[in-house]
């Protein structure tokens, strides 16, 4: 078994699921082979070996992300330890900042789909049925 001050290199699906990016491995592997994840501007696969100051360009819904990775680790750790791995570049952060004012915006807009229908919602869908039969 290597130390964590031996690791050179890391396959990148361990290192997006030790660095939190995604829940599981499965999800990171998905995320990769459908184009969501570059490493220094290309697209990788899920095997490709990730080292110190590689950067990296991932997608999750709608917000980018542009990291550098600062540490390489097999293992997943609390959240302080997985934010330790990597380092997010200004620009990307005040471009994730923005879309996340848009988004809520968007979210605040009535007859946005938020999903599963509340009691109330149900309430009235029977109500409506109910009137045109």
């Amino acid at each position: 078994m290597m130390s964590s001050d031996e690791i050179v290199r890391v396959r990148l699906d361990k290192w997006l699921w030790a660095a939190r990016f995604f829940k599981t491995r499965a999800l990171a592997v998905t995320a990769i082979e459908t184009g969501k994840v570059e490493v220094n501007g290309e697209r990788a696969k899920r095997a490709k070996q990730l080292q110190v100051g590689d950067e990296l360009h991932i997608r999750l819904g709608p917000y980018h992300h542009v990291v550098t990775v600062r540490a390489v680790s097999e293992r997943r750790g609390p959240a302080g330890v997985a934010a330790g791995l990597y380092s997010e570049s200004e620009e990307a952060r005040k471009a994730r900042e923005a879309m996340r004012i848009q988004v809520k915006a968007a979210q605040s807009v009535p007859g946005y789909d938020r999903g599963r229908p509340t009691k109330k919602d149900r309430r009235d869908i029977e109500r409506l049925r109910r009137r045109g039969s």
